[in-house]
């Protein structure tokens, strides 16, 4: 048997999003298709590092949570996903953080985001080391000590390797669905708008909103409020009238009746690796209404209606032709070919065999 300690922020579970899912889907899969023990840390108790074969880490833009861990001697694979905040944190997020990540630049924002979350929130950024090293030395460091990457995406992949030096073994293992649970119904009558996301503004709910109110179609909007994020969600409220409704976090087995019942499922984010929503969305043959910003392109090629997260209009003109738009089962049928839980437990497995072959 081989036993794995998976690790991520510490937010995981209080602020759920994609990588939560990914992270839970992962773990399920490989225990129940491999002689393999998942355990998941998110917090800062003291680790008896003996009884694992390997750590797995998620989430590369938190380098300091990963540091901490390295000391530990055991081979490590790393499941980046490498999101990239510039295009926002410049252009959109207003106050202090977008003066300073236009004068400082990407790395070094990253790092004061990390020291405010620290002051605001208590969430210690993980390692001393990372306070010493700051954001891209510390990534570099984890990098080559890693045993094998793991990316979602070939995109995301020559995304790392534009800022980084990539020295490790790499294996691309996709996001996926379950598709025990995320289906197309096409006897269902399908109207209106969905977006299942934490509130942010990277997701860009409150153009998603403003663009609604130029059409006749309702929103639905799921997920929790993303921490520091509450005057965003209130700026969103302000702005939505009565075709816009909102639903906390819920489980994904109570997503798939709003997944059935939806015609469009937009997600117009300033960045997005995978967009795991979309893809379940699509799987249950829901129209997807995306931005081209980040690695969305290689999962969901032409088969989707593409905007400008920063135009209203453009938001708007993809919802209608989404919406009065035939449904795609080719899309439906790639995804159920190619973008399972299987899949992704299988190539993981590849990754796990090969780092622990490689132990001290």
């Amino acid at each position: 048997m081989i036993k794995v300690l998976f690790i991520s922020r510490p937010t995981l579970y209080s602020a759920p999003g994609g990588d939560t899912i990914q992270m839970l889907k992962t773990k399920e899969y490989l225990e129940k298709n491999y002689d393999v023990k998942v355990d998941i840390l998110t917090n800062e108790k003291p680790v008896d590092y003996s009884q694992y074969d390997l750590l797995h880490f998620f989430n590369l833009i938190r380098p300091g949570a990963i540091l901490k861990h390295l000391s530990s001697g055991l081979p490590y694979v790393i499941s980046p996903i490498y999101v990239d905040y510039s295009e926002y944190d410049q252009h959109v997020r207003g106050g202090i953080f977008q003066l300073l990540s236009k004068i400082v630049g990407k790395g070094k924002t990253e790092y004061l985001k990390s020291i405010a979350r620290w002051i605001k929130n208590g969430e210690h950024p993980g390692s001393k080391e990372y306070l010493t090293l700051g954001f891209d030395q510390s990534i570099q460091k984890i990098l080559d000590e890693c045993a094998v990457l793991l990316p979602n995406s070939n995109s995301e992949l020559e995304r790392i390797k534009d800022d980084f030096k990539i020295q490790s073994k790499t294996v691309i293992v996709p996001n996926a669905i379950d598709t025990a649970l995320f289906n197309y119904d096409p006897s269902l009558e399908k109207k209106g708008v969905l977006c299942v996301a934490r509130i942010e503004g990277v997701k860009n709910q409150l153009n998603l909103i403003k663009a609604i109110k130029q059409t006749d179609l309702d929103l639905t909007m799921i997920g929790k409020v993303a921490p520091n994020h509450s005057s965003y969600f209130e700026e969103c409220k302000e702005e939505a009238n009565h075709q816009v409704r909102y639903i906390d976090h819920i489980s994904q087995e109570k997503l798939i009746e709003h997944y059935k019942k939806a015609k469009v499922h937009a997600m117009v984010s300033w960045f997005e690796t995978t967009g795991l929503s979309s893809l379940e969305a699509a799987a249950c043959g829901c129209n997807p209404v995306i931005s081209d910003k980040g690695d969305q392109r290689e999962y969901f090629r032409d088969e989707v209606f593409y905007c400008d997260p920063n135009s209203v209009d453009s938001i708007r003109d993809a919802l209608l032709l989404a919406h009065y738009s035939d449904v795609s089962e080719s899309l439906i049928h790639r995804i159920n070919k190619k973008y399972t839980w299987l899949i992704t437990a299988e190539k993981t497995m590849k990754a796990y065999r090969y780092a622990v072959s490689k132990k001290k």
